[in-house]
């Protein structure tokens, strides 16, 4: 009998720990949690004999992959996975996944919420700005991409987006209007969402040059990866532009300057909260548990982020 471990530092919810039992269990597999643990070594423990591993931010680095001996499969409960070595994973013969699209709307409602809260002033009580007529340029154009572009509409904002690896006509038919570089997308948009992975290309991508090229009123809102991000070009476009404002869903290593200088011009959530609904828990830890069913029912690779 298969074994899936679920591994996770932060917890789903536990309407979602009972779907993705129910599915595990009906398969014929046995379901084992390991939860809130504060060592390393209990997760090296838990993972020894697992043929399956689903994870949310936990790490499964080289050592975590060689401790794992059984393990055939994890899967990352969400859309990034740079918190899975996929080397290592590739070298033991494990294959790694992801649950794309299923924390979108989540990620995309939150966005939406920090720019509300920031436009009209934190709701001090004083005169804020109002979202409608501005121009939104989206930086990356995948699932979360898509619904930003949705809310946004709605608001009545004008909607630009970036992304090479997305076909024009396909943004395009979601009435968004695309622009042919990342430079044309700052240059021409008010608010910038971020949704680019964290890969080696564009780790500090997002820089000084970009940012500053920004119209007045420049406000950046991050909910990928704090990686992308050239803090050193932040704090300068802090320093230069008094009507900038950074909102993200990941504190900034220069978190204790910002706050200490630029009072009122930035939002950081407490902790990455992208996903933190009731059903985006529910949709990637279900997703997760059918994926492994499936591959090692029907040998479905479909959402294989490794080699």
């Amino acid at each position: 009998m298969k074994k899936v471990l679920v591994a996770t530092e932060k917890p789903f919810a536990p309407p979602a720990v009972a779907a993705i039992r129910k599915v595990v269990e009906e398969a014929g597999y046995t379901l084992s949690l390991l939860e809130k643990y504060t060592s390393k070594a209990d997760l090296l423990a838990a993972v020894a004999d697992a043929d399956a591993v689903i994870i949310r931010s936990d790490i499964v680095d080289r050592e975590v992959a060689e401790a794992a001996v059984n393990m055939k499969i994890v899967v990352r409960a969400g859309a990034g996975y740079d918190n899975i070595d996929l080397v290592a994973c590739t070298e033991k013969g494990v294959t790694a996944m992801n649950t794309p699209g299923q924390n979108s709307n989540a990620v995309a409602e939150l966005a939406f919420g920090m720019m509300l809260y920031t436009a009209r002033g934190f709701f001090d009580g004083g005169t804020g700005t109002e979202l409608r007529e501005k121009t939104i340029g989206i930086h990356a154009y995948g699932n979360v991409g898509r619904y930003v572009a949705m809310i946004a509409k709605g608001f009545g904002m004008k909607v630009f987006a970036f992304d090479p690896f997305v076909k024009k006509e396909i943004i395009e038919a979601d009435g968004v209007t695309v622009v042919e570089s990342a430079e044309a997308l700052y240059k021409t948009c008010q608010y910038v969402s971020l949704h680019i992975p964290a890969n080696e290309k564009t780790k500090k991508s997002i820089n000084y040059a970009l940012l500053s090229s920004m119209p007045k009123g420049a406000t950046l809102v991050n909910t990928a990866r704090k990686e992308v991000i050239d803090e050193e070009g932040l704090l300068k476009m802090f320093a230069d532009r008094a009507d900038f404002k950074y909102l993200s869903d990941i504190e900034p290593g220069c978190k204790s300057e910002i706050a200490e200088k630029f009072a009122g011009k930035f939002y950081f959530t407490p902790k990455k909260m992208g996903a933190q609904t009731s059903e985006a828990n529910n949709n990637a830890g279900i997703a997760a548990a059918r994926q492994i069913i499936d591959f090692f029912e029907k040998g479905d690779i479909r959402f294989k982020v490794n080699k």
